[in-house]
C-alpha cells in the first residue's frame, strides 16, 4: 500500500513545509485540501477548517498550480486525489477541480452529495445526487479524472452500502468512493470487510483517522424526547486509541486485495503535527507488514 496525507490535518504547515515533512517521514503522496480559505480568518491561529496554511486555493492559476506540481516533484510526491469541497450539483466547480487535478497529476477529485437533515425526504436527495453523478461521469470522461464521493457522517452516503447504492451502475473508472472508517464511528458503521466487499470496484481510496464516543453530562431521560441532550457524543480521537480497530481494517483491506492509497487525516490534536505525521505512518506500516 502507499501512504499520503490529506492536508486538512496540517493546518500549521505551509505547502512547502508539508512537502518537506512528508518526504522526511516516508510518505509517497499528498492529498491537497483544495478550497478557498475564508479571508476573514486569515489572522486567526491555524486550524483544520479555518486558517489552514496547507490549502491549495480553488481559484489557483495554472502558473500557481505548476509551482505546486514542481514542489511535489522535488519532494518525490504523487497526488492520489484532490480533496475538493464541491457542493452537490456544482458542475462549474467540478470541472475546475478536474482541470486542477490533471495539472497536479491527481487521478481523482472528491465531490459532494447532499446532507440528510430531515428537511427533505431521502428519495428526493438520492435523485438529486444521482443526477449530479450522471453529469460528473460525463465530465470525468472528458477530462480523464475520476469523481469520488466520501463515506461521511451527515450525508446520504454515511455507510459503504449507502454509498454503493448511490454510485451503483456508474462506470467505476469514472465514479468511485472514498472509504472512511473514522467517519463511520460517528454514523454508518458496518463490518469492515463486508463494507469493502459491498463497494467492490467502486473502492477508490481510503482515509485513515479515528474517533471516540464520550459520555456527556446529560442525564438519561425518563421518556424519549427530541429536545433532550444526548448522553453520548462522538469526537475525534488518536489513531491507536479510537473506536476504529485499525488492525482489523488493514487485515480486511489485505483480504480483498487492496493495494492502493491510505491517506491520513488525523484531527485528534493529541500531539504536534510533526509527531502525528511520524507516529501515524509508523503505526500503520507496522500493521501492513
Amino acid at each position: 500500500m502507499k501512504y499520503a496525507i490529506f492536508t486538512v490535518m496540517t493546518p500549521d504547515c505551509s505547502l512547502e513545509r508539508t512537502a518537506q515533512l512528508l518526504k522526511e517521514y516516508g510518505y509517497q503522496g499528498v492529498e491537497w485540501r483544495f478550497t478557498n480559505n475564508d479571508p476573514s480568518k486569515k489572522n486567526e491561529q491555524p486550524s483544520f477548517w479555518g486558517n489552514n496554511l496547507s490549502t491549495v486555493p480553488a481559484d489557483s492559476t495554472e502558473e500557481e498550480l505548476a509551482g505546486i506540481r514542481a514542489l511535489m516533484d522535488a519532494a518525490g510526491l504523487e497526488a492520489p486525489n484532490l480533496a475538493s469541497y464541491i457542493g452537490c450539483g456544482d458542475l462549474a466547480a467540478t470541472e475546475r477541480a478536474m482541470k486542477a487535478a490533471k495539472q497536479l497529476g491527481a487521478p481523482s477529485i472528491r465531490i459532494g452529495v447532499p446532507n440528510y437533515d430531515r428537511s427533505r425526504p431521502y428519495d428526493a436527495l438520492f435523485a438529486e445526487a444521482r443526477s449530479y453523478l450522471q453529469e460528473a461521469e460525463k465530465l470525468s470522461a472528458e477530462h480523464g479524472v475520476k469523481a469520488m464521493i466520501e463515506v461521511h457522517h451527515g450525508n446520504i452516503a454515511s455507510s459503504a452500502s449507502a454509498a454503493r447504492r448511490l454510485v451503483d451502475g456508474f462506470d467505476p473508472n469514472r465514479i468511485g468512493v472514498i472509504y472512511d472508517p473514522g467517519n463511520m464511528v460517528h454514523e454508518g458503521f458496518e463490518q469492515y470487510k463486508m463494507g469493502l466487499e459491498i463497494l467492490g470496484p467502486y473502492l477508490g481510496h481510503v482515509h485513515v483517522k479515528n474517533a471516540v464516543w464520550q459520555r456527556t453530562d446529560a442525564s438519561v431521560p425518563a421518556t424519549d424526547s427530541a429536545d433532550h441532550a444526548p448522553v453520548w457524543r462522538s469526537a475525534w480521537g488518536p489513531l491507536r486509541e479510537g473506536a476504529v480497530h485499525w488492525p482489523t481494517v488493514i487485515a480486511a483491506l489485505k483480504e480483498i486485495g487492496y493495494d492502493g492509497w491510505l491517506s491520513f487525516e488525523d484531527f485528534s490534536g493529541s500531539a504536534p503535527t510533526e509527531t502525528l505525521l511520524r507516529d501515524n505512518i509508523a503505526y500503520i506500516k507496522s500493521l501492513v507488514g
